[in-house]
């Protein structure tokens, strides 16, 4: 595969140049004032006049998800550190607002480039979800995306789909799903921007999948991108998902990359890397350098910052839905800025690049970056508007449709505790399918990371105030799993259980959401798998039995050994129920009425020493 940086489609990025050099002509006088030199430069050609440096703004996001609209109720917000001490909760994210606050952040900067860090598809909303992210690959190319990672989730639907997702083509099994003023199938173009991923390779051919770097040019000015997804992606996706494939540690391959880079002349780089990490705070303003450098953030970014080369100049992250603006020393102690945008579009990064062009590189010390909140109090950009409805016309029928009824917000994804009210009434719902399937069934355990929202009470539309649709429901739990019923003894769960905490899940536990009737105590005093508090596990106020067998229902997923369990994928007596969806709606149906809503379960199965 050859990996020569290719050319971005023609005519948008000379028309935004174009644009924004029109933006300038206002500053006539001072232009006029420059040396000649400076108008090869550009305006704002940072330090030197614009002889020798020119500032190269790098805006980013990450973990969009396929969030086209404003995603609901915490799920939809920032969190935002006042003067005084205090917190503001802000409204944020959707694609009409993102839109907008990138293209206003790019006017008066002709040298501006835009790049992700993955997850921009997979496990999104029905809007994008139901036409397989067709929609938000129409929305990246409108908005002006350059370069991405791949995340984890581009890999939901396999290789292959992530292929047609890239350079276009119709569904293999659905089609197409517009048609065009003829009424004529309408082809899907692809992206227009690379996906990267450097540290992904065919099995058979040790070659990566897709492009593992791509070159930004401008006037002269050369940046090096190189993607990379977390190595341990086979852990948090499907099996059918990266069937034939290896993913590499992150920063052997970035390394390897920068020295191609390197080579070819290109000085200036910057990682896009789908892995993140814990800050201290859960405010997206606060300082992650205080009290030194990069203290305000823990977790797998940290050591691979510190062992990425220092021929890369900065680090754009995701994968922990988090918000950060760090300086991680480099393996020379050189300060280096890692930056993350929290998720579906509710932030993005704006981070000066000063580049000099003598060196062909970035001066380190005057990188200087910010995250900012995509407002929904700002305009909405009119394209954005009018993508969203022309799908919406196509889901709509399917979406609207009411499944159930709540009495209130029933925390999920957005909850930001262990174990959340909506995990409890999934996993009860897999339960109650499970019983349908097997009456024997005895519990149900909910992977946290596939709960990807909030049911929300107030409407969304005009369904009316806690109404639950189709495509509410759908945005929860957008994978389609299958709940599958398997034999565990005892012993075996109590081994998954520590798995949770332990093993590859220490630093970044995977608590899982269980049913009830089963619970037990996390006492996260203590480190590794000794968090759980093995003489605690009761099944119906009864001790768990280590030599007794137990009908266990969970997803596919999990019954695949995913989110680092492997302990769950030996389960003996293997039966297939239906899709988790159908099982969550159908609960839902069974157990809700107008006059009768569900109320938020306690979520006090597991409890929680600190």
């Amino acid at each position: 595969m050859s990996t020569t940086p290719q050319p971005r489609r023609p005519g948008r990025r000379a028309t935004r140049v174009l644009a924004a050099a029109a933006s300038l002509a206002t500053l006539g006088a001072l232009v006029a004032a420059l040396p000649a030199s400076a108008g090869q430069d550009g305006a704002g050609g940072g330090k030197g006049g614009g002889k020798r440096t020119v500032d190269v703004q790098l805006l980013s996001f990450n973990d969009f998800h396929g969030n086209l609209q404003p995603p609901a109720g915490s799920s939809g917000q920032v969190t935002e550190k006042q003067h005084d001490g205090t917190e503001k909760k802000i409204d944020a994210g959707g694609v009409e607002y993102l839109a907008t606050s990138l293209r206003t952040a790019r006017k008066a900067h002709p040298y501006s480039v835009t790049a992700a860090a993955g997850d921009l598809i997979g496990a999104s909303p029905l809007l994008s979800g139901l036409f397989h992210d067709e929609p938000t690959i129409q929305a990246m190319n409108k908005l002006d995306l350059d370069v991405t990672s791949v995340g984890n989730h581009e890999f939901d639907e396999g290789a292959k789909e992530l292929a047609r997702i890239q350079n276009g083509g119709c569904h293999p099994k659905d089609g197409c799903f517009e048609k065009d003023e003829k009424g004529r199938p309408k082809k899907f173009e692809g992206a227009d921007y690379p996906y990267l991923a450097a540290n992904v390779t065919d099995e058979k051919t040790g070659k990566p999948i897709l492009k593992p770097y791509w070159v930004w040019k401008h006037k002269g000015v050369k940046v090096g991108f190189i993607g990379v997804t977390l190595e341990g992606t086979p852990d948090i996706v499907s099996a059918e998902g990266i069937k034939g494939l290896k993913f590499h540690d992150e920063i052997e391959t970035v390394n390897k990359y920068a020295k191609i880079l390197d080579k070819q002349g290109v000085k200036s780089i910057v990682t896009l890397i789908h892995e993140g990490g814990a800050p201290a705070s859960q405010t997206y303003n606060y300082d992650c350098d205080s009290p030194g450098a990069g203290d305000g953030i823990s977790g797998p970014i940290t050591d691979i910052a510190k062992g990425i080369t220092p021929k890369v100049d900065a680090l754009v992250t995701g994968h922990t839905h988090a918000a950060y603006v760090c300086t991680i020393p480099d393996p020379s102690g050189k300060p280096r800025m890692v930056t993350s945008a929290s998720s579906y579009g509710k932030l993005y990064t704006d981070t000066t690049l000063t580049y000099d062009r003598r060196t062909k590189d970035i001066v380190r010390t005057s990188v200087k970056s910010a995250n900012h909140v995509v407002s929904r109090e700002q305009a909405k950009a009119p394209d954005m508007t009018s993508l969203i409805n022309r799908w919406d016309k196509l889901a709509a029928p399917i979406a609207n449709r009411p499944v159930g009824y709540i009495s209130a917000d029933i925390p999920g994804r957005g909850a930001g505790v262990p174990e959340s009210p909506l995990g409890d009434l999934i996993a009860d719902a897999q339960l109650a399918h499970a019983k349908s399937l097997d009456p024997e069934a005895d519990l149900a355990l909910m992977n946290p990371g596939g709960i990807r929202s909030d049911l929300v009470h107030k409407a969304s539309g005009s369904e009316g105030d806690g109404v639950v649709t189709y495509g509410e429901a759908f945005t929860v739990q957008p994978f389609s799993n299958t709940v599958n019923l398997v034999d565990l003894t005892g012993a075996q769960l109590v081994t998954a259980l520590k798995q949770q905490v332990g093993g590859a899940n220490e630093q970044s536990p995977k608590i899982l959401q269980v049913s009830d009737g089963l619970t037990y105590t996390l006492d996260m005093t203590k480190t590794g798998a000794d968090r759980v508090v093995t003489d605690s596990i009761k099944l119906n106020g009864k001790a768990l039995d280590p030599a007794a067998t137990y009908r266990v229902a969970l997803n596919s997923f999990l019954a695949g050994g995913g989110d680092g369990l492997p302990e769950l994928g030996k389960g003996a007596k293997p039966l297939v129920g239906a899709d988790d969806l159908k099982a969550f709606n159908d609960y839902l149906s069974a157990n809700s009425s107008a006059g009768k809503p569900i109320a938020p379960p306690k979520a006090d199965r597991i409890t929680i020493v600190k």
